[in-house]
């Protein structure tokens, strides 16, 4: 049987260069909401000899996360799972934000361990807005609903964020969700673990991609408290993904790598040194 690796949000970007490296020894599914704005993704991957399809499938609905289970599974073992999908502030409102990237991660990750197996790994793409955000924002007491009532998760942290300015509540969404993603992944690595499969999560810092650049000017602000001064290539995390989600790292799981050229480690404070 062949070796699947599923990438969602893998159109273009960290994930489509993701792609080129898993591709070279795994069959490769490329997972957005819209297939038709694969195609050229697919195309480039195919023009390379790696063998590739495009699946429709929106994270925030859990039926059509099973559905893409279900095929990426009829297509062979899946070995790595490589979750890029996600919204930006720049792309939806606080509720959409949230059921993108938090409910989202959370549908991916609870659909994929029934299919997954020994030797296999899950990787979560958080963001370094995760640890950017001050923590005394963060409603980490909330998170626990995710593992027990979803609904009752989006609607207690919808209505923290709520309180917010409505001008910040989409940026304040996107710290919270991504900030979610590192905890629920750590949160899982017990269970996961049973079936022998590792869970991480990365947070990338700015990088070159499409999402990155819709973010440039306020992304740019942090670029002088890096100690690498310049933006991220998509090949470069790419790298550290596909390691990751290979089995050379057996032993690596529950937890975040954070890649972001140094700016975490700088300590910057975006309450004083950004805004």
């Amino acid at each position: 049987m062949k070796n699947v690796c599923v990438i969602t949000g893998g159109g273009s970007g960290m994930g489509l260069a993701a792609a080129h490296i898993m591709g070279k020894d795994h069959f490769i599914i490329l997972a957005g909401r819209t297939a038709s704005r694969l195609e050229s993704a697919v195309k480039e991957l195919r023009d390379e000899g790696i063998e590739t399809e495009a699946f429709a499938a929106d994270v925030s609905s859990r039926q059509s996360v099973e559905k893409l289970a279900e095929y990426a599974a009829g297509c062979g073992r899946v070995r790595a799972l490589i979750h890029c999908a996600g919204l930006s502030p720049h792309m939806g409102d606080a509720r959409l934000i949230m059921q993108g990237n938090a409910l989202g991660t959370v549908n991916i990750d609870e659909v994929f361990y029934e299919i997954m197996g020994e030797g296999s790994c899950i990787l979560n793409v958080s963001s370094m807005s995760a640890y950017l955000t001050p923590q005394f924002i963060m409603p980490k007491r909330l998170y626990k609903h995710a593992l027990t009532d979803i609904e009752k998760f989006l609607k207690k942290i919808m209505g923290f964020i709520r309180l917010m300015p409505r001008s910040q509540q989409a940026n304040v969404a996107y710290g919270i969700s991504k900030n979610f993603v590192i905890w629920y992944t750590k949160k899982m690595a017990e269970k996961m673990g049973g079936k022998g499969i590792r869970i991480l999560s990365v947070t990338p810092g700015n990088f070159e991609t499409p999402m990155g650049r819709l973010e440039s000017k306020e992304a740019s602000e942090y670029i002088k408290y890096c100690a690498i001064k310049r933006f991220g290539r998509p090949e470069e995390i790419a790298e550290l993904m596909a390691f990751c989600a290979s089995e050379k790292p057996g032993f690596l799981t529950g937890a975040d790598i954070i890649c972001d050229g140094g700016c975490v480690a700088s300590g910057v404070n975006p309450l004083k040194n950004i805004l």
